[in-house]
């Protein structure tokens, strides 16, 4: 097959992944894959090819890196400080967006910052309800804030590991663990700054899918009724019923029929039979209420309820959840998931791009990020938690923590970052002997270390670097490069590193920033090679701007987690996330030929 037939293959794939990323036609991980699929299947790449895009030691480091903090999490590591924030900023925002800066900025430093966010979420929401605040005037810094960190280390962000290890097998020296360190403390701490003067400010005061619950529905119970012979109430609809209906808040879970369960008719669809058995939510005081009603029969009998075991009386809690990115719920709606019948949950209400649905959204199909207000037996919340479909944001449901082992992970991460930064050994490594370590001491079960990979990630970076090496093989890369110098004939490097710059994190906002670093070091690479200077400035532009992920809510995981929890619209990142984009825009093209001169 000619080159140039293979370099216009390769910019097909290229545009079709990049399509499909944006429109979200399938998983991006599936995606990549199907992107690489394509390449092999048409001899654009080769066996030879494969085995060097399994060789970048980039995925692995990332796995480990996963697993590592995943152990900081499970111990109890990053909880700890996570609940001296609430002691520590008291009752004041101004005090709580310092403390928050001071703590998270750090942390995501060292370890990926995701599990950061997901250990301060419930966190916030509690500090939140309990001093009154907002959880919208919290939630974007905390993303923000975690992103920031992650610039000031290698093994703050995956991109940054990345972007070395493509690097690296360009025959470019490697980048060490603190060499982005001085640059990312400047970029962390102007983006700081401006979230306390300016973007604070411009954040939303917005209320959280919770505060659809009645001020009085504070402790809620299971109980039963039966439809006794001749009530009143035989051949009314279920749901349009005054003791049942949503507006009084008395939800029922289950309907029992002869003795079954009823399966084939939906709950707003029931009509009520004689000896229909009703098991249902509600306060103290409706349960006062429902037991003087006419045409109902308290039930007292536990072998009278469900196969679910709640037994009469039994105290039931609401909390917000966020449907997790590789949770079982995606792509199903509530009616098709059977929460209500498998675990005795009701779904209340879902928090979607900026509403809070409280009708209609039975049908609507779940996706990472919504999040949902779940209503049920308190084991049974935590059973459906720990099967990993949704993040709770209620501490009462966090998963009980190995404390006895919090000084072992600590110690052990700290001794990665340090026989790495010594050049001891690599970081790819380091980071593996120490995700051996942390199994081997007990910080973290085999099974958990397995779960703690995020997956999907390593796979679609495994098929985007397919995608990279084919632009890079076929000429794409340099060809690419040859005609962004051609725009700019007359331009110096530093017009072309804030093109670099530019370009990258606003394709960072419409795909995955992993992808976004896979393609662009190669083309930085060529780039600087045609204009003879030293492409590590614009390396370093493009792991700044691949993690800049401001603007949207999809274009970082840490985004999308806090997008439904703080009751956000789309329009709150545009309006926060732009000016912040733009300044570190031009604080990176400012500093970085400072720091690496070309």
């Amino acid at each position: 097959m000619p080159v140039e037939f293979q370099m216009l293959l390769t910019f097909i794939v290229l545009g079709g992944v990049f399509l499909a990323f944006i429109k979200e036609w399938l998983p991006n991980d599936l995606v990549a894959l199907c992107g690489l699929a394509i390449l092999l299947g048409t001899g654009v790449l080769s066996d030879s090819d494969l085995g060097e895009i399994f060789s970048n030691p980039a995925p692995m480091t990332i796995g480990a890196m996963f697993i590592l903090a995943e152990s900081l999490t499970r111990t109890g590591a990053i909880d700890w400080i996570a609940h001296r924030f609430e002691k520590w900023a008291g009752n004041s925002l101004t005090r709580a967006v310092i403390i928050l800066a001071l703590i998270v900025v750090p942390l995501s430093a060292f370890m990926n910052n995701t599990p950061v966010v997901i250990v301060f979420l419930p966190v916030l929401m509690s500090f939140a309800r309990s001093t009154g605040l907002k959880a919208s005037k919290l939630l974007i810094p905390l993303s923000f804030l975690s992103i920031l960190g992650g610039t000031i280390t290698l093994i703050g962000t995956s991109t940054n590991l990345l972007v070395s290890g493509l690097s690296k097998q360009q025959g470019q020296p490697a980048f060490g663990i603190f060499e982005i360190s001085g640059l990312g403390l400047v970029y962390a701490a102007v983006g700081s700054c401006y979230l306390f003067f300016i973007g604070r400010h411009l954040l939303p005061d917005r209320d959280t899918v919770s505060s659809l619950l009645d001020a009085e529905d504070t402790r809620k119970f299971v109980s039963a009724v039966e439809i006794p012979y001749a009530s009143p109430l035989i051949g009314e609809s279920l749901i349009a019923h005054p003791l049942f209906s949503n507006r009084k808040r008395t939800i029922v879970y289950e309907v029992l029929r002869h003795g079954l369960r009823v399966e084939n008719i939906p709950l707003d669809a029931i009509t009520l039979e004689e000896r229909d058995v009703l098991l249902f939510r509600a306060t103290s005081k409706q349960l006062a209420e429902i037991q003087a009603a006419k045409g109902v029969v308290m039930i007292h009998r536990k072998s009278n309820l469900t196969e679910s075991g709640a037994e009469q009386a039994e105290e039931v809690k609401t909390v917000e959840a966020i449907i997790g990115p590789q949770s079982q719920l995606i792509g199903r709606s509530v009616r098709q998931s059977n929460i209500r019948r498998r675990y005795g949950i009701v779904v209340a209400a879902v928090h979607r791009k900026g509403t809070n649905l409280r009708e209609g959204y039975q049908d609507v199909k779940l996706a990472f990020g919504d999040t949902l207000l779940l209503e049920g037996p308190v084991q049974s919340i935590m059973k459906l938690s720990q099967e990993g479909s949704f993040l709770s944001l209620n501490e009462a449901l966090m998963q009980p923590h190995l404390k006895s082992k919090v000084f072992t992970a600590i110690a052990i991460l700290a001794a990665v970052v340090l026989v790495s930064a010594l050049g001891i050994l690599s970081i790819t490594s380091a980071a593996v002997i120490g995700a051996v370590m942390v199994v081997l001491t007990g910080c973290l079960e085999i099974r958990k270390a397995y779960q703690a990979i995020e997956w999907n990630v390593l796979f679609l970076i495994y098929g985007m670097l397919g995608v990279g090496l084919a632009m890079k093989n076929t000429g794409g890369a340099e060809w690419v490069a040859m005609n962004v110098i051609g725009l700019m004939p007359d331009s110096g490097p530093l017009v072309i590193l804030a093109a670099i710059y530019f370009l990258s994190f606003v394709l960072t906002e419409l795909v995955t920033n992993n992808a976004v670093a896979i393609l662009m070091t190669p083309i930085a690479i060529s780039i600087a090679a045609s204009m003879e200077v030293d492409p590590r400035p614009f390396l370093v532009a493009i792991m700044f701007a691949a993690s800049a992920s401001f603007i949207t809510p999809i274009g970082y995981q840490t985004n999308t987690y806090v997008y439904g929890a703080g009751g956000y619209r789309f329009s709150d990142f545009l309006k926060v996330g732009v000016p912040l984009s733009l300044i570190l825009w031009l604080t990176s093209v400012l500093l970085i030929p400072r720091f690496w001169p070309f």
